[in-house]
């Protein structure tokens, strides 16, 4: 009895195994980025420039009023510490730029 015991706890464990595995072996969803919505515009609370590239010495696109509403796209941390954004101003004919954070 002891073999015919053994065998079949060898049996059912292997085919009970199989169908705990996907069909491709042991592979892994990789989790889908997600990315943060904003919650609304952004307002400029000062003067400031909108600016062609993240640099204090790039070229001015066009000078922002204090409480412009922008929509912010992307940040970017330079090598000194600073903050860039870069917007798009909500109101038409108003190029994409940077400002310093």
């Amino acid at each position: 009895m002891g073999p015919l015991l053994r065998w079949s706890w060898f049996l059912g464990l292997a085919l009970i195994v199989p169908a705990d595995l996907p069909a491709g072996g042991a592979q892994r969803r990789q989790p889908q980025v997600r990315r943060r919505e904003g919650s609304g515009p952004l307002h400029t609370s000062s003067e400031t420039v909108l600016r062609l590239s993240p640099m204090t010495v790039a070229p001015v696109l066009t000078p922002l009023r204090a409480g412009t509403s922008l929509r912010l796209l992307r940040r970017w941390c330079c090598d000194e510490g600073g903050e860039w954004c870069y917007v798009q101003p909500l109101a038409e004919d108003q190029p994409r730029g940077w400002i310093r954070a």
